[in-house]
């Protein structure tokens, strides 16, 4: 199974990292900061995340901008994205954030009790299906092994009918009983 989740902090200020770093803090995630989107998207090519907080207001390449690459990549189409944002409350901004795939957005200051709530919930999400995909690629090799053993008894059913003897006889009857589980 996987590592520990990881969340991705993306915040053009080191002060607004070291602070979420903080909210965080005491949650089964390892905090992952960078201070831009560029470094965002460098950073999803090498690490999986369970969430992104993503400022909303960045130089250069905004957060809306880099939501827009993240969920056109399909390694991370599926990572959801929480903008944090120190503007106005504005409803434009925010559908501009729910349109580039984002799951919530956030005004500062917000509370952070309910950004620890929301983390925990895409942590836990992401815990989850780490969980699941180690199950089925468990029973996928189960299978695979099934498969192969199946195979060699049906090619030892074979080599023994050819030999036509009593004891080969025998020995059929035991590898078809073992064969279906008998």
């Amino acid at each position: 199974m996987a590592d520990r989740a990881k969340a991705l902090l993306v915040d053009d200020r080191k002060d607004n990292l070291l602070a979420l770093e903080a909210i965080l803090q005491g949650l089964p995630v390892t905090a992952v900061a960078v201070e831009s989107g560029e470094a965002a998207l460098k950073q999803l090519l090498t690490d999986d995340f369970a969430v992104i907080l993503l400022d909303a207001q960045m130089p250069n390449m905004d957060g809306f901008e880099t939501a827009s690459h993240i969920k056109r990549r399909e390694r991370t189409r599926h990572v959801p994205i929480l903008f944090l944002t120190a503007a106005d409350r504005d409803a434009q901004l925010a559908l501009r954030g729910y349109a580039v795939g984002a799951v919530d957005y956030l005004t500062k200051p917000f509370d952070p009790w309910v950004l620890r709530a929301k983390v925990s919930i895409f942590v836990e999400l992401w815990t989850k299906t780490q969980q699941l995909k180690a199950q089925n690629d468990a029973t996928r090799e189960r299978d695979a092994q099934w498969q192969r053993l199946t195979e060699t008894v049906d090619e030892a059913a074979r080599v023994l009918r050819a030999g036509g003897d009593e004891a080969g006889a025998e020995a059929l009857a035991l590898l078809e009983k073992a064969r279906w589980g008998g």
